[in-house]
C-alpha cells in the first residue's frame, strides 16, 4: 500500500480547516454583522450560517432581545426640592433595522441617557414635589414619546419607560411624614370632638326628657292631691263641717302624718315644728291670707297696666 504523502495531508488538513472556521452558529435572538474585506457585506439571523473564510469576518453581534436601562437622575422640583429618580428604559433593536443599530450609533445606552437626562430635568421643574409624585406617569410617557421619536432614526425601539423610584432629600421626607401624622392628628380630634359633641347632645336629650317626665310625674301627683283635698273636703262638708274647719281639719292630719313620717326613720332631720293644735289653724290662716294679698296685688297691677 502506497504511502501518502505529508505534504498532501497537511495540505488536506488546512483545507478542512479553513471550510471549518466559514461554518457559524447564530443563536436566537440574535443577528451577526458580516463584512467582506472590511465593508459591510450582510446580515446573518438565527440558525447556522456559513462565511467566506478568509474574505468575509463577523464584525459585530447584535442582540435582538428586549433590554433594560435604569437611569439615576437628581433634579430639582418646581418648589426648590432636589430629588432623585431612577427612570428605566425597555428597549430592543427592531429586527429590520439591524444595519442602522450597528453603524449608525456606537453607545446606544449613552444616548438614550442623554434623552432621559434632557426631558426629565426639563418637565420635573415645572412641578412640585407633590405633583411629582401624582403625575410620574406622565413623566414616564413623555419620556417614552421623546425617545421613540429619537431611536427609531437608529433602529431602536423604545418597548416601555417607567418612573421606578422618586426619593426627596431626608430632611424634606421628614417633614413630609410629620405633615401627614399631623393631618392625621387634626382629622382623628375632628372626630373626637364631634362623637363628644353627640354624646353632649345625647345625654341633654335625655336629662330633658327625663325632667318632662319628672314634671310630668309630679303634676299629676299634684293632681291626685287636689282631687283627694277635693273629696275630703265634700265628705265632711257633707256631715256638716264648713269649708274652713275641713281644711283645718285636714292640714292639722296631714301635720301629724309628716311628724310620724320623720319619726319613723332615723336618718331623717328633725325639724323643729309648733305642735299645738291651734298652730296648724294659724299656719292655714297665713296661707290663706299670703293667697289672697298675692292675688290683690296682681289684680292691682294688672287694673293699673289696663288703664295706662
Amino acid at each position: 500500500m502506497p504511502e501518502l504523502n505529508p505534504i498532501i495531508i497537511f495540505l488536506a488538513v488546512g483545507l478542512l480547516a479553513i471550510i471549518a472556521s466559514g461554518i457559524f452558529v447564530v443563536k436566537q435572538q440574535s443577528a451577526f454583522i458580516i463584512e467582506r474585506f472590511g465593508k459591510f457585506h450582510s446580515i446573518r439571523q438565527s440558525g447556522l450560517q456559513f462565511k467566506i473564510p478568509v474574505f468575509d469576518k463577523v464584525s459585530g453581534k447584535v442582540s435582538l432581545r428586549v433590554q433594560q436601562l435604569d437611569v439615576p437622575i437628581e433634579t430639582k422640583t418646581f418648589d426648590d426640592v432636589f430629588v432623585r429618580m431612577q427612570v428605566s428604559i425597555q428597549y430592543m433593536v427592531m429586527q429590520e433595522a439591524v444595519y442602522d443599530a450597528f453603524y449608525k450609533l456606537q453607545n446606544p445606552a449613552d444616548q438614550i441617557t442623554s434623552y432621559v437626562f434632557d426631558l426629565v430635568r426639563a418637565e420635573v421643574p415645572k412641578m412640585k414635589l407633590d405633583d411629582v409624585f401624582v403625575k410620574k406617569d406622565d413623566i414616564a410617557i413623555a419620556v417614552k414619546e421623546e425617545l421613540s421619536g429619537a431611536m427609531q432614526e437608529y433602529g431602536f425601539k423604545i418597548i416601555k419607560a417607567l418612573v421606578t423610584d422618586i426619593e426627596p432629600d431626608a430632611s424634606v421626607k421628614h417633614s413630609m411624614n410629620r405633615i401627614n401624622a399631623a393631618e392625621r392628628e387634626k382629622l382623628a380630634a375632628e372626630f373626637d370632638g364631634e362623637a363628644e359633641r353627640i354624646r353632649i347632645v345625647a345625654k341633654a336629650r335625655a336629662e330633658a326628657e327625663s325632667k318632662r317626665l319628672q314634671g310630668q310625674g309630679i303634676a299629676d301627683q299634684r293632681r291626685e292631691i287636689a282631687k283627694g283635698l277635693e273629696e275630703s273636703v265634700q265628705v265632711l262638708n257633707d256631715v256638716g263641717i264648713n269649708s274652713q274647719e275641713a281644711s283645718a281639719l285636714i292640714v292639722v292630719t296631714q301635720h301629724y302624718d309628716t311628724l310620724q313620717s320623720m319619726g319613723e326613720n332615723a336618718n331623717s332631720n328633725l325639724i323643729m315644728m309648733p305642735n299645738a293644735p291651734a298652730a296648724a289653724s294659724d299656719m292655714l290662716t297665713s296661707m290663706v291670707a299670703s293667697f289672697t294679698a298675692s292675688q290683690q296685688l296682681g289684680d292691682a297691677m294688672a287694673k293699673k297696666n289696663n288703664n295706662s
